[in-house]
């Protein structure tokens, strides 16, 4: 492995001989990406790769079986998991999955299986990014060490930190994104209320995720008084109303712009919240499928405006640097270091 552009300690394990594969696995609640990588040198270098819609499968077992219908399992199965694990198992927060990494692996007849949150796996594969894999929002002088926050809004919202021991960064996971959503402004108190009604306890991942837009995009419909376009009228789909609402904000609709106005806001406040509590000196990573689509230099600025919005603690924020991760496979990479190095 070339020496990473983030230093991130991988765990220490027999490494995958010359020519040995490993199956790695990002399950989150709306798709499945299931790839074989093979070592070749020091390197991984990824053989076959396939997508599957999660909730159309029962369980990851009939997925993998799916993937490598006539070729024989590898002796490696490494998992990023949209849930908390627990002693190798773990329940789906978005899905109706539980899995079992024991019970796995008997069934499948693969020796090692292992089980990570998908937020601590897209830690670990910032080790796999080159400069190219990421997007600088803000940027400090002089060299950025310390602990490092990551905050990924997707199907649900994953949050994961990086304790910096002076040399390396060590992931682990958290489930932050369920801690309660606190609002700052009287239109925030009337979104809360608003959800409140529709859920009881609200999140940050009710509002920092796909299915939070669609819940800002009702709010400032039906309690603001947002009118909606004709355009988002002839184009809805219930199925797929993120990416609608996106391409209505890029058709120019007021309603959708000030949506994804508000989803940054929220993004940029929770971001401030997790360095704050990790004190992120080495930075704040935002991952997830969502920020790539729809970044412009607007919604730049709103997340800056807001994530120095913390009082006393401002010249702490300012020492924080923030990118955005590009590359897609970032959970999927970081599945496999794990499993192989």
């Amino acid at each position: 492995m070339n020496k990473p552009l983030i230093p991130v300690a991988l765990p220490k394990r027999a490494p995958l001989k010359e020519g040995m594969k490993i199956l790695a696995a990002d399950v989150g609640g709306t798709k499945t990406d299931l790839a074989l990588f093979e070592m070749k040198g020091d390197q991984l270098s990824m053989v076959k790769e396939s997508l599957f819609p999660s909730a159309e499968y029962k369980s990851l077992e009939d997925i993998i079986l799916s993937f490598e219908k006539s070729a024989e399992l590898p002796l490696r199965l490494s998992i990023a998991f949209a849930g908390p694990v627990q002693e190798g198992k773990a329940k789906a927060t978005n899905l109706d999955w539980q899995i079992d990494s024991t019970q796995l692996s008997s069934n499948l007849g693969i020796p090692e299986v292992f089980l990570i949150n998908d937020l601590e796996a897209e830690a670990y594969g910032l080790a796999a990014l080159q400069a190219q894999d990421l997007v600088t929002v803000y940027a400090v002088q002089g060299p950025a060490e310390g602990n490092v926050g990551i905050i990924a809004p997707g199907t649900g919202l994953g949050e994961a930190g990086m304790y910096w021991d002076g040399k390396l960064l060590h992931p682990f996971a958290t489930e932050g994104g369920h801690t309660d959503f606190s609002p700052r402004s009287s239109t925030d108190w009337e979104f809360l209320l608003f959800l409140q009604k529709k859920y009881g306890h609200v999140s940050w991942e009710r509002i920092i995720s796909g299915p939070g837009i669609n819940h800002i995009y009702d709010f400032l419909r039906d309690v603001k008084g947002w009118e909606e376009s004709q355009w988002m009228k002839d184009h809805w789909q219930e199925h797929n109303r993120a990416a609608i609402i996106s391409q209505g904000a890029e058709n120019g609709s007021a309603l959708c712009l000030e949506t994804l106005r508000l989803f940054v806001k929220y993004l940029a406040i929770e971001s401030a919240n997790i360095a704050l509590k990790l004190k992120t000196t080495g930075g704040i990573y935002i991952g997830g499928g969502i920020i790539p689509k729809i970044w412009n230099e607007e919604l730049k600025a709103v997340f800056l405006e807001h994530f120095f919005e913390v009082g006393r603690l401002r010249h702490l924020l300012e020492a924080v640097p923030v990118y955005i991760v590009l590359n897609p496979k970032t959970p999927l990479l970081g599945a496999a270091y794990y499993g192989c190095l």
